[in-house]
C-alpha cells in the first residue's frame, strides 16, 4: 500500500506543476478516455435557483475562446491582454487549440471586457 501512495502522492506533485493550459489538456484526456466530465452537475441546482429567484441576474460567467479566426496574432496579443497570467506559449496554444476557457466565474463586467477584447481582435467568445 505504500507505494500506491508513494505513486499518488508523485502524480498529484506533477498535476500541481503543470501550467494551466496542460491541466485543460489532462482533464479533456481524462474526460475522453473514461466517458466521464468533469462539469459539476448543475441540472437540478440550476432549476432549483431559477425557480427561487426567476429575476435574479447572473453575475458571473464562463469565458470560452470559441474561434481564433484569422488574426492569430492579433488574438494572442489580446488573449494576453486580458489574462496577462498566460505566457506566450500558453496563449498561443490556447488560440490554436480554441476552444479554450479563458475564465470560469468571471465577474459581468470583466467577463463583457475579456469578450470586447478578444472580438476586436477577431475571435469568437462566447459567455455561459
Amino acid at each position: 500500500m505504500g507505494s500506491k501512495m508513494s505513486n499518488i502522492n508523485q502524480l498529484v506533485e506533477q498535476i500541481g506543476n503543470m501550467s494551466a493550459f496542460e491541466l485543460s489538456d489532462l482533464v479533456k484526456a481524462i474526460e475522453e478516455k473514461f466517458g466521464v466530465s468533469a462539469a459539476m452537475p448543475t441540472a437540478g441546482a440550476a432549476a432549483a435557483g431559477a425557480a427561487a429567484a426567476p429575476a435574479e441576474e447572473k453575475n458571473q460567467f464562463k469565458v470560452t475562446l470559441k474561434e481564433s479566426g484569422s488574426e492569430k496574432i492579433k488574438v494572442i496579443k489580446a488573449l494576453r491582454t486580458v489574462v496577462p497570467s498566460l505566457s506566450l506559449t500558453d496563449a498561443k496554444n490556447a488560440v490554436e487549440g480554441a476552444p479554450y476557457v479563458i475564465g470560469e466565474a468571471v465577474a459581468k463586467d470583466e467577463a463583457n471586457k475579456m469578450k470586447e477584447a478578444l472580438e476586436a481582435a477577431g475571435a469568437k467568445v462566447e459567455l455561459a
